[in-house]
């Protein structure tokens, strides 16, 4: 293996690892599950803007979180999915103040549809109400994990030394 291939793969498993460590800390809190969520590891979604090989890793530290979920196998399945989209498409942002908003966007269109339907267990009133309350308290504590702490990290990943051979040229302006 090249030099790079295995800094890649170690950038994604540290990734991983700290996610992992980050939402496990907050669950202590209460802050991990459940529709008022700020997911500390989510924080790290931005990663993939500055670092590709960061977005695995991001993938499998949610995996590994989910584990833990009060709603089981199927928040295993699609807050990873969900996650991994996101990873990948804010790789694609323009601009790092645009990288933060694929995980908000996506992890809002599946996670709370997710939640809505273990509530309720029905297409009902009950189902529509779970769904908009939890699409409001799941956003707003995903934009301040994404934008207040992810935009933190965006900011200052930059500056330090060893990381700046790692970042895409365009993303050091």
């Amino acid at each position: 293996m090249r030099k790079s291939n295995i800094q890649q793969l170690t950038l994604a498993a540290m990734v991983a690892a700290v996610y992992f460590v980050l939402c496990y800390f907050g669950n202590i809190f209460q802050l991990t599950f459940g529709p008022v969520q700020v997911r500390l590891g989510e924080a790290l979604t931005v990663l993939p803007f500055l670092f590709p090989a960061a977005a695995p890793g991001l993938a499998l530290g949610c995996l590994l979180t989910n584990i833990l979920s009060p709603y089981g196998p199927i928040d295993m399945i699609v807050g990873t999915l969900a996650t991994a989209i996101a990873a990948f498409l804010s790789i694609q942002m323009p601009r790092w103040y645009l990288a933060a908003l694929p995980p908000i966007v996506v992890n809002a269109l599946l996670l709370p549809p997710m939640w809505a339907w273990a509530e309720a267990g029905a297409i009902n009133g009950a189902f529509w109400a779970a769904y908009g309350l939890n699409l409001w308290t799941f956003v707003a504590g995903e934009a301040v994990a994404c934008y207040v702490l992810g935009t933190i990290l965006l900011k200052a990943l930059p500056r330090v030394r060893y990381f700046r051979p790692m970042i895409p040229t365009a993303h050091l302006q």
